[in-house]
């Protein structure tokens, strides 16, 4: 016994109903999927080939236009023209703003603050004086006199309490506790046992009759009707759902066996006739216009390139020579050097025997 080998699932018993369904749902949807499969893998193949042919040389220029656009003038921007700008903007804020502020904070806020602060010091020293000397003692004089006065009141309102305590006691809440106990709860607790048994008998009713007018039929209605409805539209809807996986996997295959018909069509109606013109036609006749026409035609551009190029040497070379003869004729010949003492250099920064160069002895 394979014991890697998954347990085969019991296959359940198909009703005549599930069979007799399955056929022609397939059928059906076959026939409704074939056109759609196609028409999908149709627009899938041009999707990819205007994907690769067309959408994607179309980024590259937009991505690269996008750039020149809007990518590359704004570095540019913050490069020479932002960075350099906030660099003159901060070094003039500091020559304008921080370097006279501190200046200002150094030797007038700060020397304005410390005196500020001794007049504050003297002040609340003055006023610690002044609430110590006369505020405290004329507060707890005003204290103990108001507290006296407190207490005098205090032991009055006592007195009135009590007294209307009193009086509410024997006018109002004795005679309220007799008429809540003699009167109001006998006939409460009657009101409430009326109540209770009207609802009571009230709503047994109405709950017998909601049984019989409502849930009883409801209940042969679900049982009698809607479950069998139910499991009738349960096996067309998995028949059907099983019938599209079939159908779409056919249709797959239909759809690829079209396809490589069509390719094979396509290969020997178009693209071997024109590999064999190509081949057999093109291609000679691109060698004898390469070599009886295009490198003739380069070979005698180049021969005339440089018979324009040594015209213009010579040419050069001619104005040359005309303009020095006429220089020379007008203006003279070029002035003879001076023989040069070859035993030092004279150049002009260096010292030699007759010439001396210090800042004692300079000429």
């Amino acid at each position: 016994m394979d014991l890697d080998k998954p347990p085969a699932r019991p296959q359940h018993a198909e009703g005549c109903l599930t069979v007799a369904i399955r056929v022609p749902v397939r059928i059906v949807v076959l026939v409704l999927v074939v056109p759609v499969r196609l028409a999908w893998d149709a627009l899938t193949v041009a999707g990819r080939f205007l994907s690769r042919t067309v959408l994607r040389p179309l980024g590259r220029a937009l991505r690269w236009l996008g750039r020149a656009l809007f990518v590359w003038p704004f570095v540019a921007l913050w490069r020479w023209v932002l960075v350099p700008a906030g660099k003159v903007l901060g070094w003039l804020g500091n020559v304008l703003v921080v370097v006279p502020g501190s200046w200002l904070y150094r030797y007038v806020l700060t020397p304005l603050g410390h005196g500020l602060a001794r007049v504050a010091r003297v002040t609340g020293a003055a006023l610690r004086w002044l609430y110590a000397r006369v505020l405290a003692p004329v507060g707890r004089g005003i204290a103990r006199l108001l507290e006296g006065a407190g207490l005098l009141l205090a032991a009055v309102g006592a007195v009135v309490c009590a007294v209307v305590a009193r009086l509410g006691r024997y006018l109002l809440v004795v005679p309220a506790r007799w008429l809540y106990a003699r009167v109001l709860a006998p006939a409460g607790r009657a009101l409430a046992w009326l109540v209770t048994a009207v609802v009571t008998g009230t709503g047994a009713a109405l709950y017998r009759t909601a049984r019989v007018l409502l849930v009883l039929p409801a209940r042969a209605l679900w049982h009698r009707v809607l479950v069998p409805v139910g499991r009738v539209l349960a096996v067309v809807a998995r028949e059907t759902g099983q019938a599209l996986g079939h159908a779409w996997r056919i249709a797959g295959r239909i759809s690829r066996a079209a396809g490589r018909v069509l390719g094979i069509l396509v290969r020997w109606v178009l693209v071997e006739p024109a590999r064999q013109v190509y081949r057999t036609v093109l291609t000679p006749a691109g060698h004898v216009l390469r070599d009886h026409v295009l490198r003739p035609a380069a070979e005698a551009a180049r021969a005339v390139g440089r018979s324009v190029w040594q015209a213009r040497a010579a040419a050069r070379d001619t104005v040359r020579r005309a303009r020095a003869e006429l220089g020379r004729t007008l203006l003279g010949g070029p002035r003879p050097a001076a023989p040069a003492d070859r035993r030092e250099p004279t150049g002009r920064g260096t010292r030699t025997l007759g010439r001396s160069t210090t800042a004692l002895t300079k000429d």
